[in-house]
């Protein structure tokens, strides 16, 4: 795993995406998509396994000092499949009690209301979220001070492929909330307000193969066929993942996974 401000170098190294070192370029926007696979992606037995990974002690440490002192919010935002929930939980994990997660995927809209609206066939788009209710969450969880009730966040079910209310309680003891998602830094309608309520924001990314494998997995684990999963991981999966490639270079660090 490598730590890097938004522009690409080779170093286990966090840097700020404001410091000199940091703000030298930033990645260009792509002129055309990216090309279609060349060939399919192949037939798997059984899915593949959760991307395992250790965290370096670099980037727990940088987690570890946002979460020694008041209240901090820490994005962890990323294509899908670049494995940012693996990093946010690993956080969480190390950091415990001083950390709880938030999972942006909780503000998904319930399926029987993206078919009313019509938005079912591309499920993870931004408008197939509540964003406003999204930024009101993140308002409550900076204003929450010790001594304050505990504020319920929602999480999303994949087995039933919907949000469930009130499942992560947030205890206002804990200095760290650790949010993950796919459009944490997108400059676009509500969402535009989620990255001002982050005290850092960290884009985590991976070889685009391995993320389009993991995503197909993903997929077939939850129950489409082999065809079904690569078309959606080609397809609506890939459009997002191309709109939130271009909110990269908002992020505070990069986090280079392998």
């Amino acid at each position: 795993m490598e730590l890097s401000p938004p522009d690409p170098v080779d170093a286990l190294a966090a840097t700020r995406a404001g410091d000199p070192a940091g703000a030298q370029t930033t990645l260009p926007e792509m002129q055309t998509p990216l090309p279609e696979m060349q060939t399919p992606l192949p037939e798997m037995q059984t899915p593949l396994p959760e991307m395992q990974t250790t965290l370096p002690d670099a980037l727990t440490s940088l987690a570890g000092a946002l979460a020694s002192g008041p209240r901090r919010v820490l994005g962890v935002a990323g294509e899908p499949g670049a494995g940012k929930s693996t990093v946010a939980a690993q956080l969480v994990t190390a950091l415990a009690p001083r950390a709880v997660l938030v999972p942006m995927d909780g503000f998904h809209l319930a399926q029987a209301e993206l078919v009313r609206l019509g938005r079912a066939d591309r499920k993870g788009a931004p408008d197939t979220f509540d964003a406003a209710g999204f930024v009101a969450l993140l308002r409550r969880l900076r204003e929450q001070r010790p001594g304050d009730p505990v504020v319920y966040a929602p999480t999303f079910d994949r087995a039933l492929e919907e949000p469930v209310a009130g499942a992560v309680p947030v205890d206002a003891a804990v200095p760290l909330v650790v949010v993950e998602g796919n459009y944490l830094l997108l400059d676009d309608g509500p969402w535009a307000q989620v990255a001002r309520l982050l005290d850092e924001c960290w884009y985590v990314e991976v070889a685009r193969e391995v993320r389009l494998e993991r995503l197909v997995a993903r997929h077939v684990a939850f129950g489409k066929d082999a065809a079904a999963a690569r078309a959606w991981a080609l397809g609506p999966d890939e459009r997002n993942a191309g709109l939130i490639r271009g909110t990269r270079a908002r992020a505070t660090r990069v986090v280079a996974l392998r």
